[in-house]
């Protein structure tokens, strides 16, 4: 299904070691709106959809959403790449250190791990799309905030790729979510996932 091409979707660079801004960034990696979640998320939604369109959709962005999840690993090492126990402590992250040491573990900043209570999964294409294009709002607007965040500027030029790619998905999910309703409307699917005409 996948072919995996041995590069990031977008270069990553850092100016230098930055545990604190690593620390931030986690909350791409195992936080709520995090990449991890939007992956699961969609590649698991997929298989509720009715038409190949939305399926098709679904596929193509939690696909990109892993390489998205690649590029924030990438990000985070790269800012912790050679710190001592010290430079944990000092950024703010004394815990990472701590339990994993320099390991990338999916939790937020605050240290909570992931758990699957973030994803969305109703069974209901529209329900499913909406909250979708939801889920894209918040990871664009945490991407803001870590751009607001970080002073690196070659971190925050990856951070705008990311940042950008979630504005084209929530346009993507949306024009899922204009053709499911269309096509429940011709099919007398009229608002749910059920034939309604029985």
């Amino acid at each position: 299904m996948w072919v995996y091409e041995k590069k990031l979707e977008y270069p990553v660079k850092v100016t230098c070691p930055n545990v604190k801004l690593a620390k931030y960034i986690v909350a791409q990696y195992g936080g709520p709106n995090g990449e991890l979640s939007a992956s699961l998320q969609y590649l698991n939604q997929r298989y509720t959809m009715p038409t190949d369109m939305s399926k098709a959709v679904l596929t193509d962005i939690g696909t990109e959403e892993l390489a998205h999840m690649e590029m924030i690993a990438t990000l985070v090492y790269k800012l912790t790449k050679d710190a001592c126990p010290q430079d944990f402590e000092e950024g703010g992250w004394g815990t990472q250190y701590a339990l994993h040491d320099g390991a990338l573990f999916w939790t937020d900043p605050n240290g909570v791990p992931w758990t699957a209570k973030y994803l969305h999964a109703q069974g209901d294409p529209i329900a499913d799309l909406m909250a979708n294009m939801g889920a894209e709002q918040r990871a664009r607007t945490t991407y803001e905030h870590l751009i607001a965040l970080s002073e690196d500027p070659l971190v925050n030029d990856a951070l705008r790729f990311l940042w950008e790619r979630e504005v084209v998905h929530f346009q993507r999910f949306g024009e899922a979510l204009n053709h499911v309703q269309e096509w429940m409307a011709n099919s007398k699917h009229c608002w749910t996932g059920h034939n309604m005409a029985k």
